[in-house]
């Protein structure tokens, strides 16, 4: 390994698979790897342990080979959870504590969040998105976001900030400049947000500009393009990164990508060509992606290497980037652990975020469907369930999966038979398959009651009973079942 290998080591963070760290991971933290990016698929294979034991065991492993190298994952609460992979979240997401709307509870929220991290080894949290989910027909962050208005995103986005670090757990607020906007995945292709400068400023930027204030540590870029700023992705463009992340907001933080081995950036330049103009453009640290990592962080070393012979990186960038890790890291070892909220503010959040609308306490154990499409690669098979807790309240009659159509809604109908009907949705809206079959159904049960566990604009869909959680966590499925059983109606 050169010594150009080893800057280039020093802003990497890999995945891996399997749930154990391999040899080549440990080999390399050992050399000065940054650290490592613990996904979905590494908590669903292995011993018969709960989540936040394997990310223990994990963080266990990379801190004894190096101490101070950084275990990141994704723990955005609601939907997108890894320490409750296995059984869905005890804290409701973004759009839940944007709805009620309490920047207290928000950072106490947090500060569970963080509190439940730092026992579980982990340095940063790649959490909270601040993107200002302005397009309803976006695919990936939804519920994600605090909400629409960038006045709200930006103080709950530097509330949360806030909580996770007083806990000890590292921020980083994304995507910067905003994902909201996007009406494609950029895991899955490259977003494009037309709009003038001036637009994107006063949208986009808020929430960021509060998170830079609130003391987040780091910030990550977003595969996306804004073409009247930059024609290349915001991970790619140094007028994003440096002229304004830097210049404009004042970030000195340390700058993460997005994982490369997303469509948004791999499909016109590999992860090794994305990772070096990466760091060209002004980012510090690159999240390489969760699968075939030994791979990758060889391609990316021979990518930077060429990019330095060539001219189009210079080896004091690489320093420049290679000193904001470093110190992020020499904090993050130093930092003890903080605050520990009293009571449960993830259930007294979920309980203040239904909105009910013609909804009576069920009458009798109900039949219970669960349409549901396929998830967004962001929450992946992250568990969420309505059923299970009207179960746990003697109120499952019989539980009904929807996929693809099937069953019918005449045959889902035939089987309720008299029995209370509830029909829990996720964004129906959005698909044209659920959205019909939705509306079969209820025109021959106009009285079943849709709990909406996605955005709100499922509760348009029916004009019968409804029950909104904003979200799919375990909690807030829990705080809809208790509202069906009678307990804690609230509008």
């Amino acid at each position: 390994m050169s010594e150009l290998d080893d800057l280039v080591d020093s802003c990497l963070v890999p995945g891996f698979s399997g749930p154990e760290v391999p040899g080549w991971v440990a080999d390399a933290l050992g050399r000065g790897m940054a650290g490592v990016c613990v996904y979905g698929a590494n908590l669903t294979a292995g011993p018969a342990q709960s989540a936040p034991e394997r990310v223990r065991a994990i963080s266990d492993a990379v801190h004894a080979a190096a101490p101070d190298a950084l275990v990141t994952l994704d723990e955005e609460g609601g939907d997108v959870t890894r320490l409750d992979y296995l059984v869905g979240s005890g804290y409701p997401g973004n759009l839940a504590l944007g709805v009620v709307d309490d920047v207290a509870l928000t950072r106490a929220v947090a500060t569970a969040v963080g509190a439940d991290l730092r026992r579980a080894g982990v340095d940063v949290d790649l959490a909270p998105s601040v993107d200002v989910n302005s397009d309803p027909r976006n695919p990936v962050i939804g519920v994600r976001s605090f909400g629409a208005d960038p006045a709200l995103v930006a103080r709950h986005g530097a509330a949360f900030v806030a909580g996770l670090q007083a806990a000890g757990v590292a921020a980083c607020a994304k995507h910067f400049p905003g994902h909201g906007a996007t009406t494609v995945d950029s895991h899955l292709g490259l977003p494009v947000v037309d709009v003038d400068p001036g637009t994107a400023r006063a949208r986009e930027l808020p929430p960021f500009t509060a998170a830079v204030a609130a003391g987040a540590e780091l910030v990550m870029t977003s595969h996306v393009v804004f073409p009247a700023v930059d024609a290349q992705p915001a991970t790619l463009s140094r007028r994003w990164l440096v002229d304004v992340l830097r210049g404009e907001l004042g970030f000195d933080g340390v700058v993460v990508t997005d994982a490369l081995d997303m469509a948004g950036v791999r499909a016109a330049h590999g992860i090794a060509g994305a990772g070096a103009l990466s760091l060209a453009a002004g980012a510090d640290l690159l999240l390489v992606g969760a699968e075939d990592g030994e791979e990758h962080c060889a391609a990316i070393r021979r990518a930077v290497a060429a990019a330095v012979r060539e001219g189009r990186l210079t080896e004091a960038r690489l320093h420049e980037a290679v000193g904001r890790v470093r110190a992020l890291r020499e904090r993050q070892a130093a930092r003890a652990a903080g605050a520990v909220p009293e009571g449960d503010p993830g259930a007294v959040a979920a309980r203040r975020a239904l909105r009910l609308r013609d909804v009576v306490p069920l009458a009798a154990p109900a039949v219970v469907v669960e349409l549901r499409g396929e998830a967004n690669m962001a929450v992946g098979d992250a568990r969420w369930s309505l059923a299970d807790p009207l179960a746990g309240l003697g109120l499952l009659a019989e539980a009904v999966t929807v996929r693809g159509g099937d069953p019918a809604p005449a045959e889902v109908a035939g089987r309720a038979g008299g029995r209370p009907l509830v029909v829990a949705v996720r964004d129906a809206y959005r698909h044209p398959d659920q959205r019909g079959w939705l509306q079969t159904l209820l025109a021959a049960r106009h009285d079943a009651v849709v709990v909406v566990l996605g955005m709100p604009d499922d509760a348009g869909l029916t004009t019968g009973p409804v029950l909104t959680t904003h979200g799919a966590a375990r909690v807030l499925t829990q705080a809809a079942a208790e509202a069906l059983a009678g307990r804690a109606l609230r509008g």
